[in-house]
């Protein structure tokens, strides 16, 4: 465990350094187009480090704003908090982290925040509604160890940073498609503007789910595995992952710079013909199977 939570802190300054030099390049041709000289270089260096600072410090807020979420209260939420309470005296954490929920009636959960000391857990209104005490202790004890494990902060890092740049590069796309910057047609910056444009339309995408899966499928298996830990009641996960799997409502605030956070994927693409989703190169999560499997395994 100790060296995956090394491996999670050595990953996240990577993808950090990968993104300042990303969104340099990004900043640095499109101060280009605008004929700003040798001063665009600075520019884009200050931009970038600005936006990483935020993209770190902010990570948990921006989420959460994303996935439109309120804070818990002990009084609407008393069993939510006492299944907390109880798993962390089991976990040895020392902070407690957040309680927020999503009013939204497809079961499901994720954590997030940079570290175990700004750490939220959050969890939809259709979790709250559909999960016994023991199917919700479980899905606490995973997203809880996701914050034991330091995967929150690799999360979120990737979240909020994939989404900006796919929102940067969108942006560069549409100014070249407009003319934006082409006030002079012999401006030597804009050719280059257009081709790195062209670039980031269409590799931003290719980036974004790769940065995604970044974020190995293994840290799953072991938040289900730490869950069992916690709990020393496997059954509960169990029952939990297969109603999560079986549910077909769709989760309004689903988004693909988000997805890869929750416990299980909340997109239902095959609503129509009634299969279930599979498992493919590209996914973010392992499949329910796998998942189930692993656990029975432990037992």
């Amino acid at each position: 465990m100790y060296e995956d939570i090394r491996n999670n802190k050595i990953k996240t300054g990577l993808i950090v350094a990968l993104f300042l030099v990303v969104i340099t390049l990004i900043v640095y041709y499109i101060c280009m187009a605008f004929d700003l000289g040798p001063i665009s270089i600075v520019i884009a260096m200050v931009f970038s480090i600005a936006t990483s600072w935020a993209s770190y410090y902010y990570s948990d807020k921006i989420v959460l704003s994303i996935n439109r979420a309120r804070e818990a209260t002990p009084e609407q939420n008393e069993k939510l908090n006492n299944i907390l309470d109880g798993l962390m005296v089991a976990s040895g954490l020392e902070h407690r982290p957040r309680l927020y929920v999503v009013d939204d009636p497809q079961p499901n959960a994720f954590a997030t925040g940079r570290n175990p000391e700004n750490s939220v857990i959050c969890v939809t209104t259709g979790l709250l509604e559909k999960m016994d005490y023991y199917e919700l202790e479980g899905v606490v004890a995973h997203e809880l160890s996701h914050i034991k494990n330091y995967d929150i902060r690799l999360s979120a890092v990737v979240s909020v940073m994939v989404g900006f740049i796919v929102m940067l590069a969108d942006w560069v796309s549409r100014a070249l498609f407009w003319g934006v910057g082409d006030r002079d047609n012999d401006s030597k910056g804009n050719p280059i503007l257009m081709l790195i444009g062209l670039i980031c339309l269409i590799l931003a995408p290719i980036f974004g789910q790769l940065m995604q899966l970044a974020l190995s499928r293994r840290r799953e298996f072991l938040a289900d595995a730490s869950a069992v830990e916690l709990t020393r009641n496997p059954d509960g996960l169990i029952s939990a992952l297969e109603k999560l799997d079986g549910d077909r409502s769709q989760l309004k605030t689903a988004n693909n710079s988000t997805a890869h956070m929750f416990i299980v994927n909340p997109f239902k693409t095959n609503l129509k013909s009634g299969r279930k989703d599979r498992t493919s190169l590209f996914s973010t999560h392992p499949s329910i199977e796998a998942r189930i499997e692993a656990i029975r395994n432990l037992k």
